[in-house]
């Protein structure tokens, strides 16, 4: 919940000459009042747009919400499902994000399905157990070609704005397992998986030179758009 319409604009001027050139996939997932701004901001870049959250029903009496339609409708690409914020503050639920991941895809939106972890769950020795089930579950009912349009974030939640990361080497082999997971479930693991979790523009090289870590899913970095483009450029 940051930046007003034109904090955005004036974030995304920033943000584009500094990763012009970049060959990787470069998307700001911002609020639902600044989406129409930066979609008009990005024209002419090579930056793309997602929302935060999304409601899974196509309309409806389901006040304060947004479907994946009125996304879709304005040109959005992207959409964050399950974040580990909406599960400890709104109730998201492994249910709920399989809902919103099938309505995403329906509309033609790209989800970023969000797994992990807490502190408890970790020291309990259950960081695989809990995210190989939070990928089945958010995957439920899906096909193979489907995955060419889904990306994964592992986003351990005692790492997210706390300043602690996963070491490279605990982030690759938790994310190794969600490979695993889902080359079980769908006979291939050709799935774009991040990390996100105090991903800077220091930790960059450690966490993206790993087998199995595709890119990051940026939080309080990426609103620095400097920074923020220091990781995309690594």
């Amino acid at each position: 919940m940051n930046m007003l319409p034109n904090e955005a604009i004036e974030y995304v001027n920033t943000l584009a000459p500094l990763v012009k050139d970049s060959k990787n996939e470069v998307i700001v997932c911002v609020p639902y009042t600044d989406l129409f701004y930066t979609l008009l901001t990005v024209q002419e870049t090579n930056i793309h747009v997602g929302a935060q959250n999304m409601h899974w029903e196509k309309s409806g009496a389901y006040t304060g919400e947004v479907s994946a339609e009125m996304l879709k409708v304005i040109n959005v690409e992207y959409v964050i499902i399950g974040h580990s914020e909406r599960r400890q503050y709104f109730n998201e639920t492994d249910e709920t994000v399989n809902l919103k991941v099938k309505s995403a895809l329906a509309q033609g939106l790209k989800p970023i399905v969000c797994v992990g972890e807490t502190l408890e769950q970790r020291e309990n020795g259950k960081t695989i157990e809990v995210i190989t089930s939070q990928t089945a579950k958010a995957l439920e009912g899906l096909t193979k070609e489907d995955l060419d349009n889904i990306i994964i974030a592992y986003e351990p939640i005692w790492a997210i704005g706390t300043g602690k990361t996963a070491t490279a080497e605990d982030a690759n082999e938790s994310i190794k397992e969600i490979r695993n997971e889902i080359k079980r479930k769908f006979d291939t693991d050709d799935i774009s998986i991040l990390y996100g979790g105090s991903v800077k523009p220091e930790n960059a090289k450690e966490l993206f030179t790993m087998s199995d870590i595709d890119g990051g899913l940026v939080g309080g970095s990426s609103l620095n758009a400097l920074d923020f483009s220091k990781i995309v450029n690594f």
